[in-house]
C-alpha cells in the first residue's frame, strides 16, 4: 500500500489543497477517488489514470462530464507519493508554466527531505 501526502510550502500551505478546494463538488469527489486509486496501485497505475510526464513526475488523470483536471506527482521512499499541484485542463498540451511549477516543489521537497535527514544524522 501506498502512502499519499500533499507537498507544502515552506509556509505549510499545499498548493493541491487550493486546487482540490477550487473544484466543484462532483469533480473534487471524483479527484479524490482518483487519488485513492493511485494510492492503492502505486506505480503499477497506468494510463487512462495516470501518465508519466518526465522527470519522475506522473499526472493523474482525471476527467468527469467532460471536464478534465489533472495532477502531478512524485514517488518518494518508503511508499509515499507526493502530490504537488493541479489544474483544470483546457487544452491538448500540459501548460508549461504547471508543469515547471510541479518541478520546482519536486526538486524543493526532495531538498528540504534530504537536509533534515542529514541533520538528524
Amino acid at each position: 500500500m501506498f502512502e499519499i501526502n500533499f507537498y507544502r510550502l515552506p509556509n505549510g500551505t499545499a498548493p493541491v489543497e487550493k486546487f482540490l478546494d477550487s473544484l466543484n463538488i462532483k469533480m473534487r469527489n471524483k479527484a479524490l477517488d482518483s487519488l485513492l486509486i493511485l494510492e492503492e496501485f502505486g506505480n503499477t497505475l497506468r494510463e487512462p489514470y495516470s501518465k508519466s510526464v518526465g522527470k519522475g513526475l506522473f499526472e493523474l488523470r482525471i476527467k468527469f462530464a467532460g471536464d478534465i483536471s489533472r495532477i502531478f506527482y512524485f514517488f518518494y521512499a518508503d511508499n509515499k507519493i507526493i502530490v504537488t499541484n493541479g489544474f483544470i485542463k483546457k487544452t491538448q498540451t500540459t501548460p508549461k508554466v504547471q508543469l515547471k511549477l510541479a518541478q520546482k516543489y519536486k526538486a524543493d521537497y526532495e531538498s528540504r527531505t534530504y537536509e533534515r535527514s542529514v541533520s538528524n544524522e
